[in-house]
C-alpha cells in the first residue's frame, strides 16, 4: 500500500482558520480528527497522512469544499542500503 501526504490550504483569516477546523472535526473521521495544523506558526494548512492503494482515495477523505485546494503527495521512504533507489526518478 502506497503513503500519502495530504495538504490542505485554506484562507489566512481567522473566520476561515475556524472553519476549517470546525469542519474537520466535525466529520468524525479518524483522518480528519487527527489532521496536523500550521496555523499557529502562520501556515494556514492541515497536514494527514495515510496509507491507501490510490491517490484517488486519498483526496475523497476530505470534505468536498476543501478538495480544490489540496494537494496529495505519494511518500517514499528510502533505505542506506539502496541508494540507488532514486536513480530512475531523476533520469
Amino acid at each position: 500500500m502506497k503513503k500519502y501526504l495530504i495538504e490542505v490550504e485554506h484562507d489566512s483569516d481567522k473566520k476561515a482558520c475556524e472553519e476549517a477546523i470546525k469542519v474537520f472535526l466535525n466529520t468524525g473521521s479518524h483522518f480528519m480528527t487527527h489532521a496536523d495544523w500550521g496555523c499557529m506558526d502562520g501556515e494556514h494548512k492541515a497536514w494527514i497522512t495515510m496509507e491507501t492503494d490510490r491517490r484517488e482515495d486519498a483526496l475523497s477523505i476530505l470534505p468536498p469544499a476543501y478538495r480544490r485546494k489540496a494537494r496529495v503527495i505519494e511518500l517514499t521512504r528510502f533505505k542506506l542500503e539502496e541508494p540507488d533507489g532514486i536513480t530512475p526518478l531523476h533520469g
